[in-house]
C-alpha cells in the first residue's frame, strides 16, 4: 500500500510540473489545464486502489490511514499546492520576481486560521474515508486506521491551538 501512497504522490507532482511546463515553456494553457485536472483523478485512482486493497481481504493498516490523510490533504490543499507550485515555477525557471508579502499581525493570524480551516476540510474528508474503511473491514481489524485518526484529531487540535496564537499574540515585526 506504502507503494501506491507514494507512487500517488510522485504522480500528483509530476502531473503539476508537467502542467507547468506546458503553460509557460511551451504557452499550451489549455494542455496546462489538463495536466492540472489530472490531480483529482489521481487521488480517485488511490481511492479504488486502498479499496481493491481492502476487498482483496488484507489488514487494514497505517498504510491505509496515510491514503486517506493523503486524499484528503490533497483535495483541501490542492489548488493552494498548485497556486505554490506555479509561484515557485515563475521565480525559479522565468526568473520573475517573488510576489510573495511577509504577513504580519492580524494579517498573519487571519491567513493562519484560513489554512487551519483547509486542513479542517482535510481532515473531514480523511476522517469520512477513515470510518468508512473502519466500517467497511469491520471493528476488529481495524485498530490501526483508529490509531491514524486519533493521531490526527489530536494534530488537528495543536495546529488549531498554533493558528489562533497568531490572532491572540499577533507578531508585530518580522
Amino acid at each position: 500500500m506504502i507503494f501506491w501512497i507514494i507512487a500517488a504522490e510522485v504522480a500528483f507532482w509530476i502531473a503539476i510540473v508537467a502542467g507547468l511546463v506546458a503553460r509557460y515553456v511551451f504557452k499550451l494553457n489549455k494542455v496546462s489545464l489538463l495536466f492540472f485536472l489530472l490531480t483529482p483523478l489521481i487521488d480517485l485512482a488511490l481511492v479504488v486502489l486502498t479499496t481493491f486493497d481492502l476487498q482483496s481481504g488484507a489488514t487494514a493498516t497505517t498504510a491505509h490511514g496515510i491514503a486517506a490523510i493523503y486524499i484528503g490533504v490533497s483535495l483541501a490543499y490542492g489548488k493552494s499546492m498548485i497556486a505554490w507550485a506555479d509561484e515557485k515555477f515563475q521565480v525559479w525557471f522565468l526568473k520573475k520576481p517573488a510576489t510573495k508579502k511577509i504577513l504580519l499581525g492580524k494579517e498573519k493570524g487571519i491567513y493562519e486560521l484560513k489554512m487551519w480551516s483547509r486542513h479542517v476540510l482535510a481532515y473531514l474528508i480523511g476522517s469520512a474515508l477513515l470510518w468508512l474503511m473502519i466500517f467497511y473491514v469491520g471493528h476488529e481489524s481495524t485498530e490501526a486506521l483508529f490509531n491514524v485518526w486519533r493521531i490526527w484529531s489530536i494534530a488537528l487540535l495543536i495546529d488549531g491551538a498554533i493558528s489562533l496564537s497568531y490572532i491572540l499574540f499577533p507578531k508585530k515585526t518580522a
